[in-house]
């Protein structure tokens, strides 16, 4: 089996000393939308779209942390995992931040295999990142990682992510258009997948043509929630997960419904093009 669950688990973590200056911080938001907020009449000029895009005001939305090093497709590379990249999929995210992200900065990043779960079609990887600069812990990812046709190996199933869809109406629904060129200019931060820009790639895993990468709709995501619950302060993120629940294709438009609770919004996105198809769910973002 190219998944070794027991030394991929057992594996030493992995160090990288990683840094970021503010023309990543720029590119990955931009890669995610900023600048072309629908709701703002002049987007690339409004205020509230300028501390995403101009260095003088910038601030660092939590969800950079998982493009930040090696990002999702390096951890694949962990002793005991040896998988075709047409096979994987990105089932789910977690990021929780232990306080603000500096606009310029270097840390310690530290990866491993965190688990090994079998899904009987597919086996389940937890890719784990933390990293921390000298003032201490800065960031935690959890990276659930799909290996089509690798389960069946008599491991444990895992935890269940699933909870139950509100059954209220949303408090507030936002729409994010995707560009046709989003992918080819988020890859820019790091994801080479060529699942996302490379047709003849794409066919090979199942698909009629280039898919959006998961971690740009979950961006895309959290800098509408931000911006619609949370006034714009990625200051009071403090954790933010979801569960991949389908694809999205450059080209479409999310439809981003928000249930907001107390210190926490529930999410769940789907494709506007396809009646509503679920892009994300199981969404939570958890907040001051």
């Amino acid at each position: 089996m190219p998944i070794d669950a027991e030394k991929a688990v057992a594996a030493e973590p992995r160090s990288t000393r990683i840094s970021w200056g503010h023309k990543d911080v720029q590119l990955y938001h931009l890669g995610i939308g900023a600048g072309a907020d629908p709701d703002r009449a002049d987007p690339a000029t409004d205020p509230g779209e300028l501390r995403y895009t101009l260095e003088s005001r910038l601030q660092v939305l939590p969800s950079f942390a998982t493009v930040a090093g090696a990002g999702v497709v390096g951890g694949l590379s962990s002793p005991g995992i040896d998988i075709d990249l047409a096979a994987v999929l990105h089932g789910g995210q977690s990021v929780r931040v232990h306080r603000p992200i500096p606009v310029t900065g270097s840390a310690v990043q530290t990866s491993k295999v965190a688990a090994v779960y079998d899904k009987g079609k597919a086996a389940v990887l937890v890719l784990r990142t933390e990293a921390a600069d000298d003032e201490g812990p800065l960031w935690t990812n959890d990276a659930q990682i799909f290996v089509r046709g690798e389960g069946g190996f008599g491991g444990e199933r895992g935890p269940s992510e699933r909870v139950a869809h509100p059954e209220v109406a949303p408090d507030r629904v936002v729409e994010r258009p995707i560009r046709p060129d989003q992918a080819l200019l988020y890859r820019l931060s790091g994801d080479w997948n060529p699942l996302h820009a490379d047709p003849e790639f794409a066919r090979l895993a199942g698909f009629d043509r280039p898919i959006l990468h998961g971690l740009c709709t979950y961006g895309m995501t959290l800098k509408a929630v931000t911006d619609t619950v949370l006034g714009g302060d990625v200051t009071r993120i403090r954790s933010y997960r979801t569960r991949f629940a389908g694809v999205v294709f450059p080209g479409e438009t999310l439809r981003i419904q928000m249930w907001t609770g107390e210190n926490q919004v529930r999410v769940e996105v789907g494709a506007v093009e396809r009646d509503g198809a679920p892009v994300l769910g199981d969404t939570f973002v958890e907040h001051s």
